[in-house]
């Protein structure tokens, strides 16, 4: 279970009625469907269907849907409803420069007392990664790569960098969604994931705080040219020209 994503099945839906507060469990549930793609950047989220799906009013979808635009994954329009949030260009370069400097803070302090348990986990991922990228599985490996850079994460041992760590990711995972059916730039990837367990091996924090900095900028790029929109054939000819 990914950490930004709690809520994987109903039967944990439904396992935590009776001990999390209502509006939490929904909100858990819309957060699922949102993360795994059934509810798209821009797509309206209807009320009365989530309150029929899950047999409940629809007081603590609203609830839910709230927390949820506190958070900035969706967006209530005036006189239109609840949307899915999609994130401006100014948006996503903003989180990515705050995700770098989580990471590479993170990774200097992993290696300044290398940690024999967070390498055996991170050296696991490595090898998930480097199956996954064989097999050129895309999903597989985005999966292993959001949990290489948590475990690192983690490691902090300090909650509230876990806490807007998480938000961050999860707004960021709706930009990605569109462009996990491309394997493009998943070798350089790798390359990056390895060096970065390598300097932590080796305890040398300067590096893997480069190293880290360096690999989130590199993926940001990376999500530039996947999502770039192709240049028609008539306006190549006339930039050649």
């Amino acid at each position: 279970m990914m950490p930004w994503n709690k809520v994987d099945s109903t039967d944990d839906l439904l396992s935590q009625i009776r001990d999390v507060p209502l509006a939490r469990v929904i909100r858990d549930d819309v957060l699922s469907a949102i993360l795994r793609g059934d509810l798209q950047p821009g797509e309206r989220i209807t009320e009365p269907l989530i309150a029929a799906r899950l047999g409940v009013s629809r007081v603590p979808v609203r609830e839910a849907l709230r927390d949820l635009e506190s958070s900035g994954l969706v967006e209530s329009r005036k006189h239109a409803g609840v949307f899915v949030r999609q994130l401006s260009a100014v948006e996503i370069a903003d989180l990515y420069e705050m995700r770098a400097m989580l990471d590479a803070f993170a990774g200097r302090k992993a290696a300044i007392e290398p940690s024999l348990a967070l390498l055996s986990v991170l050296e696991q991922r490595l090898v998930h990664m480097d199956d996954a990228a064989e097999r050129k599985d895309v999903m597989l490996y985005y999966q292993t790569n959001l949990q290489f850079h948590w475990d690192i994460i983690s490691a902090c041992d300090n909650q509230q960098m876990c806490d807007i760590y998480r938000g961050i990711v999860q707004k960021l995972h709706l930009v990605r969604l569109k462009n996990l059916s491309t394997d493009v730039g998943m070798l350089s990837s790798i390359r990056e994931h390895h060096a970065i367990v390598d300097a932590i091996r080796s305890g040398d924090p300067q590096a893997c705080e480069d190293l880290m900095a360096t690999h989130v900028k590199a993926s940001q790029q990376r999500l530039v040219e996947l999502s770039a929109e192709p240049t028609p054939p008539e306006n190549k000819k006339k930039a050649s020209a």
